[in-house]
């Protein structure tokens, strides 16, 4: 770009939706604005930078209004010509010819740096394009809370907010029917939305991808809650609790389809076992993409703004190949390259197990 024009960087957002995306954006396109600098928000995620590259000019005009909206107004997509994922931890190389196009198209239009919101998988791709060539800088997005080198991503503390208010709701009707509910939320292989939510709402039964267990302890809760004139309870299960024998409840990912392994299913079936096994009629709810719609609660949105405005400053400080993160007090950069491959999982001798364990409420584990 000629010098008579004021520099010029890129955003878009990658993987799946989460409640904060928005406030991401015009955390950047604000915080872009006070250097006099231009912002392009590529569309549909990485793919946006492909041939024809779709874009559009973003400023504090058009990004007017957008804090407390869900979703995200550039589109993503968690599937195409770069996906990586391939399952927990697991990742494949993208297509050189297509890093090179993409890097391409940030060199035609200009681009000092380009910021990339997502998760894992997309700061994968984010990686690889950045050793690719490409300047860039990441934030990290999951409702799951799954990755490295942050304290907490944005759209967690929604995800668990929504999850916590459905427990209340079902205690209710538990109560009134004498039901066991069995509510199934997201996580893929990290159990921090079902643990958080669990304690939060006053769960009896807790599953979790961390913890190994078996039904000999759920139905004997439900039998001490029963000898105590409670005839009913609240069991939240974590999308990839494994099942006793070790397998994971998913459903395939579908004819020629790459990506990872589509979790869910085990809530219904623990529904199932619990009321053969106990007796105590049992309903399965799955709370599945509500979890990540809807507008950001106010941690949410003020994390992700903070992201937003720390992400133009690593651009401006020259720190490419790095990621804002939220270490308390202070929002940081780290190395991409530290925050992904790996899992951020619930440690079984955690304080947050031994909160739920002091409550009294079962992980499925327990000896007799």
């Amino acid at each position: 770009m000629s010098s008579e024009y004021p520099p010029r960087i890129g955003v878009l957002t990658g993987g799946g939706d989460a409640p904060g995306l928005n406030a991401v954006i015009r955390g950047v396109v604000k915080a872009a604005a006070q250097l006099g600098w231009e912002v392009l928000g590529f569309e549909r995620g990485f793919e946006g930078l492909l041939p024809p590259a779709s874009f559009r000019v973003l400023n504090n005009e058009n990004t007017k209004g957008i804090l407390h909206l869900g979703g995200t107004i550039l589109g993503t997509v968690n599937r195409g010509r770069f996906t990586v994922k391939v399952g927990a931890g697991k990742t494949r190389k993208c297509d050189p010819n297509v890093l090179a196009t993409a890097r391409a198209t940030v060199e035609s239009l200009g681009l000092i740096g380009l910021v990339c919101i997502g998760g894992d998988g997309s700061l994968t791709i984010a990686q690889q394009l950045f050793d690719a060539g490409v300047p860039l800088v990441g934030v990290p997005k999951t409702i799951d809370n799954d990755l490295e080198c942050t304290v907490v991503t944005f759209g967690f503390d929604t995800a668990v907010a929504f999850a916590t208010e459905a427990l209340d709701r079902l205690h209710t009707t538990a109560a009134s029917h004498e039901r066991v509910m069995v509510m199934e939320v997201m996580g893929r292989h990290a159990g921090w939305i079902a643990a958080h939510s669990g304690i939060a709402g006053g769960a009896d039964v807790i599953l979790i991808p961390e913890i190994p267990w078996t039904f000999e302890p759920i139905v004997r809760k439900i039998r001490q809650r029963e000898a105590l004139g409670r005839p009913f309870a609240l069991v939240v299960v974590a999308e990839g609790a494994r099942w006793p024998d070790g397998a994971l409840v998913a459903r395939a990912t579908g004819a020629g389809r790459v990506g990872e392994v589509r979790l869910g299913g085990v809530g219904q079936r623990v529904a199932e076992e619990i009321e053969r096994q106990s007796g105590r009629e049992s309903r399965c709810v799955v709370l599945g993409h509500l979890q990540r719609g809807g507008p950001p609660t106010t941690f949410d949105r003020l994390l992700a703004t903070r992201f937003g405005v720390n992400a133009v400053r690593l651009i401006a400080e020259g720190q490419f190949g790095y990621m804002v993160s939220h270490q308390p007090p202070e929002t940081v950069g780290v190395p991409i390259c530290d925050a992904i491959h790996r899992l951020r999982t619930i440690q079984p001798e955690s304080d947050l197990v031994r909160t739920a364990q002091a409550l009294g409420i079962s992980l499925g584990n327990e000896r007799e």
